[in-house]
This record gives structure tokens, sequence and C-alpha cells, in this order.
């Protein structure tokens, strides 16, 4: 287990789950609100959603509060995680089935729409191209996909981090763990990819009309469509 992966699987961690995003991750809130938005422009109102990543609940809640009728299917590898979304969840956990594991272990669909938020930023460059895969493989034709992650220009890394952690202080953040994690992110070079090669992905992983549409310092949002 690497110590990203062991990083949510420690309950004191996960407990500061929901805190993290809300400070180094701009205008958290707001990339919930367009992706519900951009799967609605295709999703039906009966749809069946996709959330790969869904440890903590955040954006299951998100959406399951904007779309009454919508249902949804999140997987996520962390047990702790689990726990965390079904608490976080509340009322809206009724239509909400989550399941322990990775893209593999979530069913088969066909889905309306999928997410992965704040995910493949943890995943090799060839398990994210398998993972990107795999959803598509679960979506119906046409089907909207949203991906979000770190994803910055590689040709100065050590600039990006800096804001990265500035961002993550002026928000509220302790310095030494915006530092401790900027560390963290810097001892795993290869998991975090330039915006260009993140695009390419998606388009091998078989999706078209790939569009960026939300970019904040370290971070970038594309929807894509199966």
């Amino acid at each position: 287990m690497s110590a990203l992966q062991a990083h949510f699987s420690d309950p004191q961690s996960v407990a500061r789950y929901a805190e993290v995003p809300r400070r180094f991750v701009p205008g958290f809130a707001d990339l919930h609100r367009m992706t519900r938005i951009l799967l609605a422009e295709r999703a039906p109102d009966d749809a069946r959603v996709l959330v790969v990543g869904a440890g903590g609940g955040l954006e299951l809640k998100a959406f399951a509060e904007a779309q009454p009728s919508w249902t949804f299917d999140g997987v996520d590898p962390a047990d702790e995680m689990l726990k965390l979304a079904e608490r976080t969840l509340g009322p809206f956990a009724d239509r909400v089935h989550l399941h322990r594991g990775y893209i593999d272990d979530a069913p088969d669909g066909p889905f309306d729409a999928a997410t992965c938020l704040m995910t493949f930023h943890f995943l090799p460059p060839e398990e994210r191209l398998r993972t990107a895969s795999e959803i598509r493989r679960r979506l119906k034709p046409g089907a909207p996909f949203v991906a979000a992650h770190a994803s910055y220009p590689q040709n100065d890394r050590s600039l990006w981090l800096s804001r990265y952690a500035a961002f993550g202080i002026a928000s509220g953040a302790d310095p030494g763990q915006a530092h401790k994690a900027r560390t963290t992110i810097e001892a795993h070079p290869n998991l975090f990819l330039g915006p260009e090669q993140d695009e390419a992905i998606l388009r091998d992983a078989g999706f078209s009309d790939v569009s960026l549409f939300y970019a904040a310092f370290t971070w970038r949002g594309w929807v894509a469509y199966a």
C-alpha cells in the first residue's frame, strides 16, 4: 500500500477528509455543481450514475440533493472512506449502492452518466487509461463522463506545487499541513501528468468530444462522451 493509499485507510485522516478539498481545491463546491449540470445535459431524469472514487460521499450527496430521481453506484477501495460516505449521505443513502474495490468491482451498467473526481491522480498512467476504458465500457452510447483531478504543467512542477500549497494556506489550512501535502505530491512524480497527457488518455480510452471545463491552479476537469 502506498503512502497515498494508506492516507485513506487511516481513520484520523478520513475524519478530516471533508475539510481538505474545500481548502486545497479552488471552487470545490462549484466543481460539483458544474459536474451535475454537465451530466444533466444528456442524462435522463431517472439516470443511473456511476461514481468512481466515491469514498467520502461529498459528490454523491451533492448530486443526490440536486437530482431527486437519480440513482447511483459508487465504488472506492477504502473501507474507511466508504463508511464516511454512508454517514455523509444520510437520508440519500437509499438511492446509492456502494461497492468496495476498483473499477473492475463496479457493476457493468449500462449507466447513463459517470464521474471520477479527485481520483485519477492516485493511479499510474497505464492504470488510469485502463480505468477510463472500463468506465466508458459501462456507459450507454453518448453518455457523459466528467473527470477532474490534479493535472498541471510538468515543465515547472515546483512553481505549480508552491501555488497549490499557498492556496491551501490562504484558505485556512495549517501551513505545516500544506507543506507536508506538497512534499507528498513531490514524492510521487509519476502519478501526476500534464493536461495534454490527461486529455489524451480520455481520447485513447474511446471518449469523444473531450472538452476542458475547469482549470484552477493544479487542478483540471474535462467532460467527454462515450
